[in-house]
């Protein structure tokens, strides 16, 4: 056990953020899915997604108590970040921010399915802070970090703090979509759809890439040496793959 760190100004408003990717590639034999997902675990191992986390950490503010890596075999990789935030922001009568616990963590899940011969790589990132700082801030970041082609991003407001008369506050910062916090160059580039609970203060958004460039999905493979009918049939199988996880049912089974 380390040393116990002092809280103060404590109020119970706790920001969760979940942030979930997937990158959908085509990979045609069992050797180059194979292939495909070493690579991904080699480029999105633990000490990789150690870096994203940190920098995500120091963006909004915090500082870190403890960080816990692994990577796993066959595949996949967990880094799981305590964070405290150290600030007092006081705005007119409502004291925003104070010094609690709070966590960052990200996990890793490569797979592939050799009948449609593509492999999808998913990270989940988990944020939950307390006080005045909201991770949302992190979001543009993220979606940079990796491959994205299907994100589905969730965020809730739990617990109450009060002002200094002890009215309870449920909610310390305007919000009306998870959208409004993404840039606009990278929303221009998503089909993105909304489904929000105001009244519990919850907030999800899903986001599909509307531009394929097929090259970019083939692994080892030119594009150019197929022939048409089948560089139509991978990039179908590559949309109906994408509806599929945006729409989070199966729409096209048999």
């Amino acid at each position: 056990m380390g040393e116990k760190l002092k809280l103060y100004g404590f109020n119970n408003l706790t920001k969760a953020l979940s942030f979930n990717i997937y990158d959908v590639c085509y990979a045609k034999t069992e050797r180059e899915q194979r292939d495909y997902l070493a690579y991904i675990d080699e480029q999105y191992n633990s000490e990789r997604l150690r870096t994203i986390l940190t920098t995500l950490t120091d963006m909004i503010g915090a500082r870190i108590l403890n960080i816990a890596c692994q990577d796993y075999e066959p595949q996949g990789a967990s880094v799981a970040i305590l964070v405290a935030e150290s600030s007092m922001i006081p705005a007119g009568e409502t004291i925003l921010g104070h010094l609690d616990k709070s966590h960052v963590t990200v996990h890793t899940y490569p797979e592939y399915h050799p009948e449609t011969c593509l492999a999808t790589f998913r990270v989940d990132i988990d944020v939950e802070t307390c006080g005045a700082i909201t991770p949302l801030s992190t979001l543009d970041y993220l979606i940079g970090s990796f491959d994205s082609d299907i994100i589905t991003i969730d965020y809730r407001v739990r617990g109450f703090t009060r002002d200094m008369k002890g009215n309870k506050l449920f909610l310390d910062h305007k919000i009306t979509s998870i959208q409004d916090y993404i840039a606009p160059e990278i929303i221009h580039r998503y089909d993105a759809i909304d489904l929000n609970a105001y009244s519990a203060n919850l907030f999800h958004t899903s986001m599909m890439i509307k531009e394929i460039d097929l090259q970019n999905y083939l692994f080892r493979t030119d594009a150019y040496e197929l022939p048409p009918k089948v560089r139509l049939e991978i990039m179908n199988n590559l949309r109906r793959e994408m509806i599929e996880i945006f729409s989070a049912r199966n729409i096209y089974a048999s």
